[in-house]
C-alpha cells in the first residue's frame, strides 16, 4: 500500500490513467463469448471542438458503455467523425481565402486533396478532447463517414435504393443558399423574425376592366409570377376568374386561379402565385395545372436576377443583386402606379443556419428519396415495441415527422462528400452504378459518360451509422454479434437529422431496427436557463470546467442534472460541489489507510458480527439496487443521486465516524470491502478519481476498469438497521440542539430518557453505545426518568423523549429571547415576501429571475422562521 498524497489533484491523475487504459486496450478486452453490448457515438464533425452538449452526450455514452464493460459484456462504444460536407468545405475555402485564393482556382481533385491534407493534420481536435472526457470508446476501430470502407457503404446504399425504386431525381423547390450555392434541409433552415415590409401591388386586369390588390413580403419575385389566386368561394372574385392580368414591369398575362390557399380574410383575399420562388405557391401552381419544367425562374445560384423562360425581364434588372433589384422593382412599380402602400411589418426570415445567408426557395433538379415507406415502417417498429422513445414524451413528436415526411433530397452542391455515383450521357439518361465501368456497361455502347457534380447530403451517410461501421455491406462478424445495437444517446435536436433516418435505413436494409431504445436528453443552458450562444456571452467551455475542477466534476454533474429529456441548467458552482465530493472520497481513502483498511479480498460481502458492520453491507446492498433500478430505467439523475448520498452520507459521514477508534479486523475487512464497493459502483460516472484509488489502497490484480460490478451476494440486516438509525437520529437530535440552542461544546450533555413507549429500547442503545455517543455528540451517561427536569430541552428519537438540562450550559431567559427575536424576523420577511408575491403586479412585469429569487428567499425565510419557532418549544 503507497500513501496517498494529502492533496487530490485530478489533471496528472486523469493524464496517467487515460493514456494507460487507452494503450493496454481496456477500453475493448477480448470477450468473443460474452453477451454484446453496443452503442454508437454520433459522430462529430470532423471540425468541431468539445462542446457543453457533447461533453453531456458522450459521458451519458461512456457510464453506460463503462458499467456494461464492468458486467462482464463485449462492450462496444463505435467512435468516428463526420466528414461534415459543408462545414469542412468552409474551413479549407476560408483557409484559401486567406491566401489570397478560391476554391475554383483549382480543380476539383486539387481542392479535394487539399481537404485530405486538412483533415490529416486538422481533424483530430475533437477526439482529443473526447479523451480528455474519460471516453472509453474503441479508438482501435475508429470511423470516418470518408474512409475507404464506409464510403464503400454509401455508394452501395445509393444504387441499391435506386434499383429499389427509392431514389429518383426530380424539379422541385428546395431551400437554396446562396452562399454557398447549394440545397440544403428544412432542418440546416433557421428561422429569425426579422424587420421587413409588407408592399401591396396593384395588378390591372388585361382587358382594362379594373385591376386586384396583392400583397407580398419578397416584391422582387413578382418578375416570376405565373397566375393571382383567390378562393373559389370569395364572392368578390367570381366574376374575375379566368379573366388574365397584365404583370407591371414585364408586360406578362397571367391568368387569375381559385385554390383555397388564398384566404379572404387576409388582405384583399388575392395572392401572387411565383411557383418557381415560394413553397406553397408551388403547390398552388401544379394544381393550377403547371408542370415543374414550365415554372419560372428569375434567379440565378448567387440569387442575381436571370432572364426567365419567356424573356420578359427588363435588361437593366438583370445581374442585379436581389435585395438591390428589389428596390428598382419597387421603384419601377412606383412609377407605373401600381404600388399601393408600403407597410412595417415583422417577417420571418429562413436562415442558412451556416452562412447566414437569405434562403431563397429555388427550382432545381435533385435526387430524392421516397422515404414515405421507410417511415411508415420505423413507426410502425415503434408502436410495436421494437424501438422504445425514452422518455416517452417524445414519441408523438416522432411520430408526427413519421407521418408527415416529405421526399428527402439527398443531393448537394459540393465539392467535398460522398460523389453521387450517376453518369448522365448527352441526352441527359441517368445511369446509377457503382463505379464508371458499371454505368458505361449500363449505357451498351461507347457514348461519352459524365459523372454527376453533385455529392450527397451528409445526413445520407451517417444514416448508416450503426451498420456500415460494423463492417456492412459485407457481412461481418462484428455486424452480426453488434447489430442491433443496444441504445442510442441523443439530443432531441436532432431527432429528424440522424435518429429516425437511422431507423428507417436500418429497417430499410438490416431487416431490423438499429437500437432496441432510443434516449434523448435536453439541452444543456446556461445558470439563468437561457439557450447558450456565442452572441449572448453565455457559452461554457467544457475544456476549461475539466481543467478547473477536473472531468470526474463536470462528468457526475452531467450526469446528477440528466433528468429523462428536462433541459440543463448548468451552474458552475454544481460542478465545484461535485470537484469537492471528490476530494471528500480521496480523503476518506486515506482516513482508511491510516486505520490499516485495504483492498478487499472478496466481491461477496464479508462476514460480519458488529450492528454497524452488518448495516453498512445492508446499505450497499440497497444502494446497489437503487443504482441498479436507475440504469434499467435510464434515469442517470437517479444513478448520481443513489450513488452520491450513500458515499458522502452513509459512507463518508456515518460509517466512517461511527467505527473511528475501533478498527479491529473485521472492521477493516467490512470498510475495506464497502470502500471498494463504492469505487466499483462510481466508476462508470467519475473514472479517474476511483481508478487511482483504486490502485492507492493496495496491490490488485487488474484494474477497476475491468473490475466485476457488484454482487455482494448479502441481504439487508433489519435489525442492525434499526439500530444503527436509531443511534444515528440520536447524534443528529443533539448535534441539532447544540446549533439551535448555542450549547457550547465544552459542555457535557446529560441524557434523560422519559419513561413510557420506547424508553427502555432507547436506554439500552444509549448505554451500549455510550462511548459512541460521548465521542460523537459529547453526551453523558443516559438516566431514566419519569418527568423532564426543569430547564431543559428535549429530542426524540425513535418514538422516545429525551431531555437534557441546560441550565449550566447556557443562560436559558438569554437563548430565549434570542430564539423569539430571530423567528420574529424571520417571520417579517417571510410574510413581506408573500405579500409580494401575490402582487400579480409583481408577478406580471417583474422578469422571470427576479420572481424565482422571491419565490426562493420565501421558502427560505420561512423554513428558517419554523426551525427558530421549534427551537424555541425545545426550550418550553
Amino acid at each position: 500500500m503507497t500513501d496517498l498524497p494529502k492533496t487530490f489533484e485530478p489533471g496528472p491523475i486523469e493524464a496517467r490513467w487515460y493514456q494507460h487504459w487507452e494503450e493496454s486496450n481496456s477500453f475493448r478486452p477480448a470477450r468473443p463469448d460474452a453477451e454484446p453490448f453496443t452503442i454508437v457515438m454520433p459522430p462529430p464533425n470532423v471540425t468541431g471542438s468539445l462542446h457543453i452538449g457533447h461533453a453531456l452526450d458522450n459521458t451519458l455514452q461512456d457510464i453506460l458503455t463503462r458499467r456494461a464493460r464492468m458486467q462482464g459484456k463485449d462492450a462496444l462504444w463505435v467512435v468516428g467523425t463526420d466528414h461534415a460536407g459543408i462545414a469542412t468545405q468552409m474551413v479549407v475555402e476560408r483557409q484559401l481565402n486567406a491566401q489570397q485564393q478560391k476554391r475554383t482556382d483549382f480543380t476539383r481533385d486539387e481542392f479535394v486533396a487539399k481537404v485530405w491534407e486538412w483533415k490529416h493534420e486538422s481533424g483530430g481536435q475533437i477526439t482529443r478532447q473526447l479523451r480528455r472526457l474519460g471516453a472509453s470508446c474503441d479508438w482501435s476501430n475508429e470511423r470516418f463517414t470518408m474512409d475507404e470502407g464506409f464510403s464503400k457503404a454509401v455508394l452501395h446504399t445509393f444504387v441499391e435504393l435506386h434499383k429499389r425504386g427509392r431514389i429518383y431525381r426530380d424539379k422541385r423547390l428546395v431551400n437554396w443558399d446562396p452562399k454557398f450555392q447549394t440545397a440544403i434541409s428544412d432542418l440546416e433552415v433557421e428561422t429569425r423574425d426579422q424587420a421587413g415590409k409588407f408592399w401591396t401591388l396593384r395588378y390591372p386586369l388585361a382587358d382594362g376592366s379594373g385591376h386586384i390588390e396583392v400583397a407580398t413580403t419578397r416584391p422582387e419575385t413578382m418578375l416570376a409570377d405565373m397566375a393571382v389566386a383567390v378562393h373559389p368561394d370569395d364572392a368578390r372574385y367570381t366574376g374575375h376568374v379566368g379573366k388574365q392580368i397584365r404583370l407591371p414591369i414585364t408586360g406578362r398575362l397571367i391568368p387569375i386561379v381559385t385554390d383555397e390557399h388564398a384566404d379572404p380574410e387576409l388582405g384583399s383575399g388575392a395572392v401572387k402565385i411565383t411557383p418557381g420562388h415560394d413553397f406553397n405557391d408551388f403547390e398552388v401552381g401544379k394544381r393550377a395545372g403547371f408542370k415543374a419544367g414550365e415554372m419560372l425562374n428569375m434567379l440565378d445560384a448567387a440569387a442575381n436576377v436571370c432572364q426567365t423562360a419567356d424573356g420578359l425581364v427588363p435588361a437593366e434588372l438583370l445581374g442585379l443583386e436581389r435585395f438591390e433589384a428589389r428596390k428598382r422593382v419597387v421603384a419601377l412599380l412606383e412609377e407605373a402606379g401600381a404600388l399601393v402602400k408600403v407597410e412595417d411589418r415583422t417577417i420571418a426570415t429562413p436562415l442558412g443556419d451556416r452562412s447566414g445567408a437569405v434562403i431563397e426557395p429555388w427550382l432545381t433538379d435533385q435526387w430524392y428519396v421516397d422515404v414515405k415507406p421507410l417511415a411508415e415502417r420505423a413507426a410502425a417498429a415503434t408502436r410495436s415495441g421494437e424501438i422504445k422513445v425514452v422518455p416517452e414524451t417524445w414519441a408523438k413528436t416522432w411520430y408526427n415527422w413519421l407521418e408527415g415526411i416529405q421526399p428527402w433530397c439527398v443531393s448537394r452542391q459540393l465539392w467535398w462528400g460522398h460523389r453521387i455515383p450517376a453518369w448522365y450521357d448527352a441526352d441527359g439518361n441517368a445511369f446509377v452504378a457503382m463505379s464508371a465501368e458499371e454505368a458505361q456497361a449500363q449505357a451498351g455502347d461507347d457514348r461519352p459518360l459524365k459523372q454527376d457534380e453533385d455529392v450527397l447530403d451528409t445526413w445520407f451517410s451517417s444514416a448508416l451509422w450503426p451498420f456500415a461501421t460494423l463492417g456492412w455491406p459485407e457481412k461481418t462478424e462484428d455486424l452480426a454479434r453488434h447489430y442491433p445495437n443496444d441504445v442510442l444517446i441523443s439530443g432531441f435536436d436532432i431527432l429528424f437529422f440522424w435518429d429516425a433516418r437511422m431507423a428507417m435505413q436500418g429497417l430499410e436494409f438490416m431487416d431490423e431496427v438499429p437500437w432496441r431504445t432510443l434516449y434523448l436528453h435536453g439541452l444543456v443552458r446556461d445558470a439563468a436557463g437561457q439557450k447558450m450562444s456565442k452572441s449572448k456571452g453565455n457559452t461554457v467551455d467544457p475544456l476549461g470546467l475539466i481543467d478547473k475542477y477536473g472531468a470526474d466534476a463536470l462528468r457526475f454533474t452531467m450526469a446528477a442534472m440528466e433528468s429523462q429529456g428536462r433541459d440543463i441548467k448548468l451552474d458552475e458552482k454544481r460542478v465545484e460541489g461535485y470537484r469537492n465530493f471528490a476530494t471528500k472520497l480521496w480523503n476518506a481513502a486515506r482516513f482508511l489507510q491510516m486505520n490499516g483498511v485495504g483492498p478487499s479480498q472478496s466481491i461477496e460481502a464479508p462476514e460480519a458480527a458488529k450492528p454497524v458492520n452488518r448495516w453498512i453491507i445492508g446499505e450497499v446492498v440497497e444502494t446497489l439496487g437503487r443504482l441498479n433500478s436507475a440504469f434499467d430505467d435510464l434515469r442517470f439523475d437517479g444513478m448520481a443521486d443513489a450513488i452520491y448520498h450513500f458515499t458522502w452520507g452513509t459512507f463518508c459521514d456515518w460509517y466512517v465516524e461511527l467505527v473511528k477508534g475501533g478498527f479491529d479486523e473485521e472492521t477493516r475487512a467490512v470498510a475495506g470491502w464497502a470502500f471498494d464497493q463504492i469505487l466499483v459502483m462510481l466508476h462508470p460516472f467519475m473514472p479517474f478519481v476511483t481508478e487511482e484509488l483504486w490502485h492507492g489502497m493496495g496491490e490488485r490484480p487488474y484494474d477497476l476498469i475491468l473490475a466485476k460490478w457488484p454482487e455482494p451476494k448479502a441481504a439487508a440486516d433489519g435489525g442492525a438497521k434499526a439500530t444503527v438509525e436509531a443511534l444515528i437520529a440520536f447524534v443528529e437530535g443533539v448535534r441539532t440542539l447544540r446549533s439551535e440552542l448555542n450549547v457550547p461544546w465544552t459542555a457535557t450533555l446529560m441524557p434523560h430518557v422519559l419513561a413510557g413507549e420506547g424508553d427502555r429500547a432507547l436506554l439500552d442503545l444509549a448505554e451500549r453505545e455510550a462511548a459512541t455517543l460521548g465521542r460523537m455528540g459529547k453526551v453523558g451517561a443516559p438516566v431514566l426518568a419519569d418527568a423532564p427536569p426543569t430547564g431543559s430541552a428535549q429530542i426524540v428519537v425513535g418514538g422516545a423523549t429525551v431531555a437534557f438540562p441546560l441550565g449550566d450550559a447556557i443562560d436559558l431567559d438569554a437563548e430565549r429571547a434570542r430564539l423569539a427575536k430571530a423567528a420574529e424576523a424571520a417571520e417579517k420577511d417571510r410574510d413581506s415576501l408573500a405579500a409580494r408575491l401575490g402582487n400579480p403586479a409583481f408577478a406580471e412585469r417583474a422578469k422571470p429571475e427576479a420572481v424565482a429569487k422571491a419565490r426562493a428567499d420565501h421558502d427560505a425565510r420561512a423554513a428558517e422562521a419554523e426551525r427558530l419557532r421549534a427551537a424555541l418549544a425545545r426550550l418550553g
